[in-house]
């Protein structure tokens, strides 16, 4: 009997026990958890240490709105319950409006949705470009269901950046703009939007990378996050977990799971004034068509690595053309800040005042030097992307060319006779893979000016296979170097 007692004490001690080190240690974490909650994260709450988004999402979801959108466009008057069957039989709208191009047409309202964000009191909203460029109607509604009548104040295609404004005579939420060069990769962010209509969905995710370039112009300079993004969010604002928009949801790829695109909220703000007083943006330009540097290119040019702006052309009459940068120079520094890489350079210009004086910093053959230009105001500067080489060919490089003869110039509308034209490139030849093309006119060989098939002929018996060899190719309007190379 006593023993009996005894065990059941014994058990009693253990299930206490027990049960203090388990409160023990869930109020341990949850002070740790609490402990660890970062300062100034009003937002952000704990429930049994774990945390918690909602304070954040009640915080900024009034400052988010729905964008509706109504578009006129003309087509022909054949409607079907499954579309167009003439026009799905062609297949090519270009040769089915070529036969039926005497067909009546009449006009059809097309709906499209997207999002935005209050910016001020005063009724401003920023979304994205696509999102209302070409409405002829633009419907907002509040995260409390009142729906207003928007117009277009201001918008830059080429970031893909709009304001518009509606006449709310009440006080409106706004959303707190941040800092979106003080993200990091790994940060956690908050996308709110209306994706397929579904009004103000949350979703959330990481900051994957930064300065992600995906070819929607020569500003790119997108966030990458795997917050959950689809159509219907574009404009939408990214929020930190300060609750400040760090970025506008932009873009996604066609049938990638957890890949979104965001413009960085200081590129909106330094477009905003702008874009309020003249609706528009003015950019500066340099007048230089650049292309990128690639390793066998720094070796050609005389650079320690492949980095910096090579410049493949110069405007005529440009402030580059009056500051004496030439084709062939590496532009390696702007205004006291490294090109590191090429695509910074045009986004760089673009924000750089109008009338400003600045430095450039350049490697000419090999030589480190500056100079000065004064930034005038703007066109775009043009990018090409250098093509890459690869082995193996025939002693001819693969390439058939013919001297620019008066009946070619005037048959080809050329003004430009100098070099020597491409009349066909052999396969599988080192021409080939650097993309040289039939039309293609050559008017450098390393440096040197090509005047004739002979000049051509002689250049390329001088040179070095291996270590490639490098041509300044004009196609159209556009002039490029080419690198061919040996394996």
């Amino acid at each position: 009997m006593k023993s009996r007692k005894w065990y059941l004490m014994v058990a009693i001690l253990v299930v206490v026990g027990a049960g203090a080190l388990y409160a023990r240690v869930v109020l341990s974490g949850h002070e740790a958890a609490t402990a660890q909650k970062p300062p100034n994260l009003p937002a952000i709450t704990y429930d049994r240490g774990l945390p918690s988004l909602s304070g954040l999402v009640k915080m900024t979801k009034p400052s988010v709105v729905n964008i509706n959108t109504t578009t006129v466009v003309k087509g022909i008057d054949m409607p079907t319950r499954f579309g167009n069957p003439f026009r799905d039989f062609f297949g090519n709208d270009e040769f089915f409006d070529k036969f039926f191009s005497d067909t009546p047409t009449r006009e059809f309202k097309q709906k499209s949705l997207g999002s935005g964000f209050v910016i001020d009191k005063e009724g401003y909203i920023l979304t994205n470009n696509h999102v209302v460029e070409k409405a002829s109607v633009i419907k907002v509604k509040l995260s409390d269901g009142k729906e207003y009548e928007a117009k277009v104040v201001g918008k830059d295609a080429k970031t893909d950046i709009a304001v518009i404004k509606i006449d709310a005579r009440n006080s409106l939420p706004v959303a707190a703009l941040g800092d979106s060069d003080k993200l990091e990769v790994g940060d956690w962010v908050v996308a709110v939007g209306n994706p397929y209509g579904l009004d103000h969905t949350v979703t959330a995710g990481i900051v994957s990378a930064k300065g992600r370039v995906i070819g929607q112009g020569p500003y790119d300079d997108f966030i990458q996050t795997d917050a959950s993004i689809n159509p219907g969010n574009s404009g939408g604002p990214l929020f930190d977990l300060r609750g400040q928009v760090v970025g506008i949801n932009t873009a996604i790829i066609s049938g990638g799971q957890g890949i979104g695109f965001a413009i960085p909220i200081n590129m909106a703000k330094a477009l905003l004034p702008q874009l309020k007083e003249k609706g528009k943006v003015v950019r500066g330009w340099l007048g230089v068509v650049i292309q990128r540097v690639t390793p066998e290119l720094a070796k050609n040019f005389g650079l320690a690595s492949p980095a910096g702006a090579l410049v493949s052309d110069v405007m005529d009459d440009s402030p580059a053309a009056k500051a004496d940068i030439r084709r062939g120079d590496v532009i390696v520094s702007f205004d006291g800040h490294a090109i590191r890489e090429m695509d910074q350079l045009p986004k760089m210009v673009a924000t750089i005042e109008v009338g400003k004086r600045v430095k450039i910093g350049l490697v000419r053959e090999g030589r480190p030097m500056e100079v000065e230009a004064i930034i005038a105001e703007g066109r775009d500067e043009p990018v090409r992307e250098a093509e890459n080489a690869s082995p193996e060919v025939e002693r001819g490089f693969g390439l058939v060319v013919q001297n620019i003869t008066p009946e070619i110039a005037q048959h080809l509308a050329l003004k430009d006779r100098r070099g020597v034209i491409v009349t066909d490139v052999r396969e599988g030849s080192l021409a080939e893979d650097a993309d040289v093309r039939p039309g293609d006119i050559i008017k450098e060989i390393n440096r040197k000016v090509v005047a004739s098939v002979g000049d051509l002929r002689d250049a390329l018996k001088r040179s070095r296979p291996r270590e490639g060899v490098v041509m300044l190719v004009k196609r159209g309007n556009m002039t490029f170097f080419a690198v061919l190379k040996e394996g």
